[in-house]
């Protein structure tokens, strides 16, 4: 399950960057999304 969630928020971090947002808002946005994303596939492994 750990594995799971190091691949989703590597996912995450890896889409953050890959946006290249360049303000400080859009990167709250970026990590509030994959912040979301790892909480959804906690959740799902139960």
């Amino acid at each position: 399950m750990t594995k799971l969630i190091s691949a989703a928020l590597a996912a995450g971090i890896a889409l953050a960057a890959l946006s290249a947002c360049n303000t400080v808002e859009g990167v709250g946005k970026d990590i509030k999304s994959a912040g979301k994303t790892v909480e959804k596939v906690g959740k799902d492994s139960k």
